[in-house]
């Protein structure tokens, strides 16, 4: 791993990059609760207003909807014939949420959607205290803690309180990372697997696991570990276990996912995609969606790029490069694009560092301010998203 980037941003750093007092992660967790908490209850009421039943937008929109049906009644049961004639299936989500909201519902006495959102509330948690790690290993409390808050307040972060996969693929791939950043190989490829049952950008965990035990094995002169080897083998198989499931039902092993997938106007293409849909994005769709997702990809590239002339540790990098490439060479809606990138939270360290750089120097106006607007920003852009946006979340 690069050490350029194990130095702290935080003075008050001791040691191993360990910070004196009680711990971080509970104040992160604090910050991003109060943030996603006031979402929550803002989309609760903008659903009450429009005569929606409770928990319409949380737990029963868009891809909420299939996953739910996956839960309660299995693959292969639910298909959309679209206006231009595509067939769209169940087989384009991934199993280990429907598997989780099946699992809790043998436990406890709930409905499936309360247990689809008990199960993303309780991944988002996972996940804060896996970004909140790698920042703090990396760069010390402070950054960590601004990792975590900007993380919450992204135009897109209201998906974190829905019913959606974000989280827990999100938990899955940053605890992932922080285990390769220990060396923990073995749990760093379970971890992956997990994250590859997920979500189909999933693979980018388990990429970033490969990478870097083979970055290893160069540093190490050839030599590697049993846990080393088996980290990085067991990393994809989950993605590859679905695909090839999803291949083998549909009669086509290698491209049956992938036809799958074209029937959503899923399909990689290089840019050609994207490109073809800014040309005519004036002209279409909805003022405002649109030209934040635009703003949001674009921004995302910009921080890539900065995270490389930091230095950031290879695995970080592999792992938002791998899910920034999928976002831009591959077609679909346009507005669901931020989401996709939401995982993506290495992406957020650069703007983290400048943030817990400026905090302690001008704590009462102009970082405050900053902090305020964003979050102002972010609750009622998300709560529009969730509640009233016509384009897929």
């Amino acid at each position: 791993m690069s050490s350029a980037l194990r130095r702290s941003d935080d003075p008050r750093e001791t040691g191993r990059g360990r910070v004196q007092g009680p711990p971080g992660v509970l104040r992160a967790l604090a910050v991003f609760a109060a943030v996603r908490l006031a979402g929550v209850v803002l989309t609760v009421m903008v659903d009450a207003v429009a005569g929606r039943r409770f928990g319409k937008s949380l737990a029963h929109r868009w891809d909420s909807v299939w996953y739910l049906h996956i839960a309660e009644h299995g693959y292969g049961t639910q298909l959309r014939i679209t206006a231009t004639g595509a067939v769209q299936t169940d087989w384009a989500f991934f199993p280990l949420y429907p598997w989780l909201i099946r699992a809790l519902r043998g436990l406890l006495p709930v409905t499936a959607g309360r247990a689809g959102l008990l199960i993303a509330w309780s991944s988002a948690a996972l996940a804060v205290c896996g970004i909140h790690a790698i920042g703090q290993h990396l760069y010390g409390r402070r950054v960590a803690t601004a990792l975590v808050a900007l993380w919450a307040v992204l135009p897109q972060s209201v998906v974190l309180g829905l019913a959606y996969t974000e989280p827990l693929f999100t938990a899955c791939a940053a605890w992932s990372l922080y285990a390769v950043l220990r060396r923990r190989w073995l749990i760093a490829g379970t971890l992956a697997l997990l994250a590859g049952l997920a979500r189909p950008n999933g693979i980018a965990a388990a990429v970033a696991v490969a990478v870097a035990a083979a970055h290893e094995v160069v540093r190490q002169r050839g030599r590697a570990s049993p846990g080393l080897l088996a980290g990085a083998v067991l990393g994809p198989l989950g993605w590859a276990g679905y695909v090839l499931w999803v291949g083998r039902r549909t009669g086509d092993l290698v491209h049956g996912y992938l036809q799958v997938q074209s029937a959503w106007n899923s399909r990689l293409d290089l840019s050609v995609g994207p490109l073809r849909f800014l040309e005519s994005m004036p002209l279409r769709g909805s003022w405002v969606t649109y030209p934040v997702a635009l703003a949001v990809v674009v921004a995302g590239i910009v921080s890539f790029w900065q995270l490389f002339l930091d230095r950031a540790p290879l695995p970080l990098m592999v792992f938002a490069g791998v899910l920034l490439l999928l976002v831009v060479a591959v077609s679909g809606p346009f507005s669901s694009k931020p989401r996709f990138l939401l995982p993506a939270f290495p992406l957020l360290i650069p703007p983290a560092r400048v943030l817990a750089r400026v905090w302690p120097t001008d704590p009462s106006t102009r970082a405050r301010l900053l902090c305020g607007g964003l979050t102002t920003v972010s609750l009622l852009y998300g709560t529009y998203l969730a509640t009233l946006a016509s384009q897929p979340l």
